[in-house]
């Protein structure tokens, strides 16, 4: 019999975000599911690996078709240890998220969510980034459901396709408003930087 698809999902929020949580159930249907997710928040990291420091890898749950792993290091760090020691063989498809907050434009350079999704790609494995454009910890994952669910089928069900990234941002309005899907490209944008400039009981300026 054929083996069901194995899914790699990961994050840049962490292991207790409700985005991951909600990820992994949209996920469950549609395959084998591994998760490998950071400790703690990675949010704004980028592509950082650690170079100086031990990676560490803990199991909290297995059970019939699914994994779960805690790694101590960056969301790249989940994605490079599971595909290389973790795994016995390549994910069809590498999931990251879903992240609390957008990542369009210049964000997914910054952004540990897209990094993750993006390093998949390198590897020669189909990976999706997903982001709610809601950066509460209460965001309401469930109008997002049906539209991740379809993408996760959709890109599961096309073998002719290289590897690949899509960068996918959905927004924070009730179901019956989303209108569909849209591919499009990448926009050009920039930060408004701000930097608070502050002075320690020390008298050294801080920001």
């Amino acid at each position: 019999m054929k083996k069901s698809p194995l899914i790699l999902i990961t994050n840049d929020d962490g292991y207790q975000a409700p985005g991951l949580r909600a990820l992994i159930e949209m996920a469950k249907p549609h395959g084998r599911v591994v998760v490998v997710a950071p400790e703690k928040a990675h949010s704004g990291m980028g592509h950082a690996v650690t170079l100086e420091n031990p990676v560490r890898l803990r199991k909290i749950e297995e059970s019939e078709g699914y994994a779960e792993y805690v790694c101590s290091g960056t969301p790249v760090d989940c994605v490079k240890i599971a595909i290389n020691n973790l795994l016995s063989e390549k994910p069809a498809l590498i999931i990251s998220g879903i992240n609390h907050g957008a990542n369009s434009s210049v964000n997914i350079i910054y952004s540990g969510t897209m990094a993750a999704a993006v390093e998949g790609a390198l590897a020669g494995i189909n990976a999706i980034g997903f982001s709610l454009l809601d950066f509460s910890y209460k965001a309401d994952f469930e109008p997002s459901k049906p539209y991740i669910e379809k993408i996760i089928r959709r890109i599961l069900n096309r073998s002719d396709m290289d590897s690949f990234c899509l960068n996918v941002n959905i927004p924070a309005i009730p179901a019956h408003e989303i209108k569909g899907i849209k591919v499009c490209r990448q926009s050009k944008g920039h930060w408004i930087e701000e930097f608070n400039e502050r002075e320690d009981p020390h008298n050294r300026k801080y920001y």
